[in-house]
């Protein structure tokens, strides 16, 4: 039983790699934040703070929700978003592009150069996140995840990173 006040231990989850069914479904969309969502979102976000990446969706710990978190680790870029969608894009931009779900492959991906997504926050209030450059890049590719879509599938090259 918990102790009213201590802090929850932290919940740092396995990430699922290529392969694994679960990134190719698409996700339940959240009808009301509880407690569930959010020890779903506490779960997100120790898993990605303890990973080298910016941005991590549910269904990549294995919960099919339409829950992402983007977190740059520069004190200033972090969001919860629940059920995001994308409702503007422009511009295009190419660049290499990574997944926590595939740690040693990269790939070169098209992508918008600016995007506009509606969500909720943690607290169920509608938001509008505006993302350019790196942040359109990570809300894109963590919202295919919700959808099933993994990068590779848009990936106009996929490679292998050397080794260290």
């Amino acid at each position: 039983m918990k102790k009213r006040g201590r802090k929850a231990a932290m919940a740092v989850k396995r990430i699922l790699t290529f392969g694994e069914r679960t990134l190719e479904r698409v996700s339940r969309k959240v009808d009301r934040i509880d407690r569930e969502t959010e020890e779903l979102i506490r779960d997100l976000k120790d898993t990605l703070m303890a990973a080298p990446g910016i941005g991590l969706a549910a269904p990549q710990i294995g919960v099919l929700k339409k829950v992402i978190y983007i977190n740059f680790k520069d004190g200033r870029t972090e969001f919860v978003l629940i059920n995001p969608r994308i409702t503007g894009k422009s511009g295009s931009e190419r660049d290499a592009e990574g997944c926590l779900s595939s740690p040693d492959y990269e790939g070169i991906v098209d992508r918008p150069r600016k995007v506009k997504v509606a969500a909720m926050d943690e607290q169920g209030r509608e938001v509008v996140v505006e993302g350019e450059g790196l942040l359109a890049r990570a809300l894109c590719h963590e919202i295919d995840h919700l959808d099933g879509v993994l990068y590779t599938k848009r990936a106009r090259k996929v490679y292998k990173l050397k080794e260290q």
